[in-house]
């Protein structure tokens, strides 16, 4: 039993998992802050569009 718990403490594959999980959700913040930064002008440019239609 012992021994068990000793590799288990010293396992690190659900450690790479994790920082996989982590940078995942820091590209997908990064990606929500830039749409949101960009949706300001994107609806003006379709705004001037479609009253020059």
């Amino acid at each position: 039993m012992r021994n068990m718990i000793n590799r288990f403490m010293k396992s690190e594959e659900g450690a790479t998992a994790i920082e996989y999980g982590l940078i995942a959700s820091l590209v997908a913040v990064a990606i929500v802050a830039a749409l949101t930064a960009l949706g300001g002008g994107l609806k003006g440019v379709f705004t001037t569009i479609t009253t020059s239609l």
